[in-house]
């Protein structure tokens, strides 16, 4: 009896584990709160310069009013050669640029002015881990250890040449909003020089992928759907619709290519990383 009571006691205690099934919800719900600070902190335009991104902001808005200025050219010119379904699902291809302009650049925008007018904070820590090379273009990465944790900044690679291999005290003059790092101080006496390992290809690839992808997936909607759109198709709604359809079949590809490429690129990254 006795050890039937165990078997039972341990079968109960087994399925009080595998009950619960929120696991995943409160997964998801973490990785939606995460990508929301992503976004809130500028997206990939966190640890940039404020008037560097200032500037990709104004070169946005000029892009944004020329397609619109295509936009308005397709609906005076289309509508009396093919009329105005084809006109609409012509023009339709172009707002996909502005989409993902504001997508990408307007989180960032709306911080860099504020950081224009915002005085730097500073952060000081122990350092824990400095290198050239982050998954932002451009930019390094460094780590100290604060009295709230361990913080990860990026941070330009020449800023980093001063930063030692030892552990030791660094002070940062950061942006409250793009927390971007515009001096690096190092405070101690003992200084020894940093080893940077050689910077493997595919990391260079990983950095330019989410640059290249929206460039290329806005680039193959409109010459699909306007390559359909301005084709001599004799029923106008058909011919609207197939613009549309080749625009977002085009698009779909590039998307899918480019996370493949992507998962190859993180498996191939992760492959490098010493194994524990």
């Amino acid at each position: 009896m006795g050890k039937k009571r165990a078997q039972v006691r341990q079968v109960r205690q087994t399925m009080r584990k595998v009950q619960p099934k929120a696991t995943p919800t409160a997964a998801s719900g973490q990785t939606r709160r995460q990508r929301e600070r992503f976004v809130q902190a500028g997206g990939m335009l966190q640890g940039y310069a404020p008037d560097f991104v200032m500037r990709l902001g104004y070169i946005a808005i000029g892009i944004a009013v020329v397609c619109l200025l295509i936009v308005a050219a397709i609906l005076l010119i289309v509508p009396p050669i093919y009329g105005w379904p084809v006109a609409i699902a012509a023009s339709v291809a172009w707002v996909l640029p502005i989409a993902l302009l504001a997508s990408f650049i307007a989180p960032g925008f709306r911080l860099a002015l504020k950081d224009r007018r915002a005085e730097p904070r500073l952060v000081q820590g122990q350092l824990v881990g400095a290198s050239s090379v982050s998954t932002s273009m451009g930019l390094g990465m460094v780590m100290i250890q604060t009295r709230g944790g361990v913080e990860q900044y990026l941070v330009p690679p020449a800023r980093l040449k001063q930063v030692p291999g030892n552990q030791v005290n660094l002070v940062l003059t950061v942006t409250p909003n793009l927390r971007h790092v515009r001096s690096v101080g190092v405070v101690g006496q003992r200084q020894v020089a940093r080893v940077e390992p050689p910077v493997p290809a595919v990391m260079n690839r990983l950095q330019q992928l989410p640059v290249i992808t929206p460039i290329a997936l806005a680039v193959a909607a409109v010459v699909g759907d306007d390559a359909v759109a301005l084709s001599p198709i004799p029923n106008s709604a058909v011919h609207a619709a197939l613009a549309i359809l080749a625009g977002a079949i085009l698009a779909g590809a590039v998307y899918g290519v480019s996370f493949l490429v992507q998962r190859r690129m993180m498996t191939e990254v992760q492959g490098m990383m010493p194994k524990g």
